[in-house]
């Protein structure tokens, strides 16, 4: 499972480099058409490398490039990588934030440029400055893997390893608890920050676990942290004593699902995302009205239906 994840993050450089790099200037391969950008928070996620794909199916479609900029979870780099972008005005550019927070004065920017920004997968704290927000259903995500852990341990002992700089993470861990205020035997433990990597919430996960004795349930906020909190739980002798939910639908969250190591994740869709976010950019271009938010909806997965997420697309 661990060689599998850090296989994921070589892939989602490669395509980086062959998408477009980290620098502003690069280009899809054929070079022609009208510009656009995204600027994601890592590529090192099969999430956004599936969101990245929506996005560039349709607009390589259409004849456009697409400009894929990994900001490496670095708000900064983020913030330069879309200026140097802005500064050959791009028809539209797509913004995953890392910081939902930290992205104003880039937005602003844009704005004086009339360059639209779609936000894509997170939202921003000033919504108004965007085009558009596409993303999933994430409230609804946090309450769906609530209910699951509610079916099998309703008395649940919960450690949540949150990502609270990111928009889509708070709405998880509110939907989750709001789902869990129905069930008064279930308590949180304690939330801390696991980064939503692999790497990040192993340590986290293994802190926890020596702290609460009594643990017996945790919410990562996405698969990759997920299976770094298993990694941390097999690691302590503790299989089959911690039930785990997630959200993303990711194949390796299937794959540990079908291995008993999860016991649930809430499908997102990201190709859907970008396609949509995709198809808004262009009904802008041409004059259109956009609707202002578009979510996509989310489902759950667990042993009775895993094996799908792992069939071809």
């Amino acid at each position: 499972m661990r060689i599998n994840v850090r296989l994921l993050a070589c892939v989602g450089a490669l395509a980086v480099s062959i998408l477009g790099g980290c620098e502003p200037h690069a280009a899809s391969p054929s070079g022609t058409g009208r510009l656009f950008g995204v600027s994601l928070q890592t590529m090192g996620n099969p999430f956004f490398v599936e969101l990245n794909n929506g996005l560039k199916a349709r607009i390589e479609g259409q004849g456009d490039r697409l400009v894929t900029l990994d900001a490496q979870f670095n708000s900064q780099k983020q913030k330069n990588d879309i200026a140097g972008l802005l500064r050959q005005q791009p028809a539209a550019i797509f913004i995953t934030p890392v910081n939902w927070e930290g992205i104003k004065e880039i937005l602003i920017e844009a704005k004086r440029k009339h360059v639209p920004v779609l936000v894509v997968d997170t939202a921003v704290s000033e919504p108004e400055l965007a085009l558009c927000q596409v993303g999933s259903d994430n409230v609804e995500a946090g309450r769906l893997a609530c209910e699951a852990l509610a079916q099998v341990r309703p008395q649940a002992k919960v450690v949540i390893l949150h990502r609270s700089v990111s928009k889509s993470c708070i709405d998880r861990v509110a939907g989750f608890k709001a789902e869990m205020a129905k069930y008064p035997g279930m308590e949180i433990l304690d939330i801390q920050e696991g980064g939503g990597t692999f790497e990040g919430a192993r340590p986290v996960m293994r802190d926890l676990l020596a702290r609460f004795p009594e643990l017996d349930a945790a919410f990562p906020i996405n698969d990759l942290s997920a299976l770094g909190a298993i990694s941390a739980i097999e690691s302590a002798g503790r299989n089959g004593q911690v039930t785990v939910v997630t959200v993303d639908g990711s194949r390796e969250g299937a794959t540990a699902i079908l291995a008993g190591k999860l016991y649930a994740t809430v499908a997102q869709y990201p190709r859907e995302i970008g396609r949509l976010a995709a198809e808004n950019a262009y009904a802008s271009i041409a004059g259109q009205p956009v609707e202002k938010d578009l979510t996509v909806p989310v489902k759950l997965f667990t042993k009775k239906n895993a094996a799908s997420l792992l069939e071809p697309k």
